[in-house]
């Protein structure tokens, strides 16, 4: 395939598909609705959790997260209380104690909260659920956050793996988007985390930013690899400031344009693969003995709201001020003003606020577009024996003619050279998608 045509497809802004439909076609939704999808979860199912903490110390000009500013301890701990009444109403809507196979602290920055609230929330969480002995119980850290102090917290709670933001070594970048983090602070937070047990190290990287180069990329990536972590996401920054404030203290004028992020992205491909990282779907890359390595060779592959996982369970339920939860109904989503949150569930009620109802044919959408993300592939004739796709075919002819992708007897493939496109595959079998389409990132 020529550069130009594979430059021109990766300017093309789409979703992310970290679900279907996208949380972008979400209408209104009340919490009768969650309460009772939660009152169908058995007593045998397996279930994942996600907590939401949306405060940091300082927001990062480059952050998109639902997040704010936190000074005050009183603050915090306003939003602690409000979380446990959260999982409290929570347990009370359920009619079984599920098992926990996966447990994700997400943010803003988790690490905000301190060893008496972190046991807190554990312990109401472990009220209402079942914790599985071997779950995966993860949270996302910003390594200027990690102490001493916090990692003995982390191991005594049972976490087993972290997940660092690393986002970019340069140091010029790093002024650039307001996240100054020197590669020692890195190295010394993956210490402290081996140091106490937590093993399975994830970093997550930027491309896309501000004086970004290639060279300074192979610079990151390999300074990353240096440190063996277990997998590295790396995602193209998406630069929206009519809906993130902080993002407008980004000089546009600085940002790579559609054809420098296409090879920077390239450049982050290669040279993980050339430290012995599988490539696992369009932007992480795992070692081989990794679990999501292996869910990539075997095809199981999965998405959700956290990106690419080795997590199959069917629903994952997400506590904090908009946070997203998944049921075999549908989605429901939180609202996202946190004093409003508080509001909500101080008074017994769950924030509900947003969701969408599955049809069964978003259903088989779902995995399809979930196939072409996962395993750059789908199989129509089985996962849709019934269904007509001859409008989605045909916006894929001009992806065919140019080598993204192969359609033969009712076959999606990508081409070698068009995994990175995958999302415009996908986009094909989203009959949500809007016109408008600038709320989205580039392809690539």
């Amino acid at each position: 395939m020529r550069d130009d045509v594979l430059r021109r497809y990766a300017a093309l802004a789409v979703p992310r598909y970290t679900s279907f439909p996208t949380a972008a076609d979400f209408t209104t939704q009340t919490p009768d609705t969650m309460r009772r999808w939660l009152r169908q979860i058995g007593p045998a199912e397996h279930v994942s959790l996600y907590i939401h903490v949306p405060y940091c110390r300082e927001i990062c000009h480059y952050c998109g997260c639902h997040a704010k500013m936190a000074i005050r301890e009183d603050v915090i701990a306003n939003y602690v209380a409000a979380l446990l009444s959260e999982i409290d109403t929570v347990g009370a809507a359920l009619s079984a104690r599920p098992k926990v196979v996966h447990l994700h602290w997400g943010g803003g920055t988790p690490s905000i909260l301190s060893e008496k609230q972190f046991k807190a929330v554990v312990t109401a969480l472990q009220l209402a659920f079942e914790f599985d002995p071997a779950m995966e119980h993860a949270i996302e850290l910003d390594p200027r956050t990690v102490t001493p102090q916090l990692v003995q917290t982390l191991a005594h709670i049972g976490v087993n793996r972290a997940s660092l933001g690393v986002q970019d070594i340069d140091e010029k970048v790093q002024k650039a988007i307001g996240r100054i983090q020197p590669f020692e602070t890195v190295r010394r937070a993956t210490d402290l985390l081996r140091e106490v047990g937590i093993s399975r190290i994830n970093f997550d990287l930027i491309y896309g930013l501000p004086y970004q180069t290639v060279e300074t990329i192979r610079s990151t990536c390999e300074k990353v690899a240096s440190l063996k972590p277990d997998r590295v996401a790396c995602y193209g920054y998406a630069h929206l400031p009519q809906r993130r404030s902080n993002q407008r203290l980004v000089d546009a004028s600085l940002l790579p344009d559609a054809d420098e992020r296409f090879v920077q992205a390239q450049t982050v491909a290669d040279c993980f693969r050339s430290y012995g990282y599988q490539p696992v779907g369009i932007d992480h890359y795992a070692l081989p003995d990794d679990s999501l390595a292996i869910a990539a060779r075997s095809g199981t592959l999965n998405r959700n709201f956290q990106g690419y996982t080795d997590d199959t369970c069917e629903t994952l339920i997400g506590f904090g001020p908009s946070s997203i939860s998944q049921f075999h109904g549908g989605y429901v989503q939180n609202i996202a003003d946190v004093g409003q949150y508080r509001k909500r569930v101080e008074s017994g009620d769950l924030a509900t606020v947003r969701g969408y109802t599955l049809r069964d044919s978003d259903r088989i959408r779902a995995r399809i577009i979930t196939a072409l993300m996962c395993n750059f592939a789908v199989d129509l004739n089985e996962v849709a024996p019934d269904m007509e796709f001859s409008d989605e075919l045909a916006l894929l002819r001009p992806l065919v003619a140019d080598g993204v992708v192969e359609v033969k007897n009712g076959i999606i493939r990508a081409t070698e050279d068009g995994k990175p496109l995958i999302r415009l595959v996908a986009a094909a079998f989203d009959e949500f998608r809007k016109e408008n389409v600038q709320a989205f990132s580039c392809a690539v």
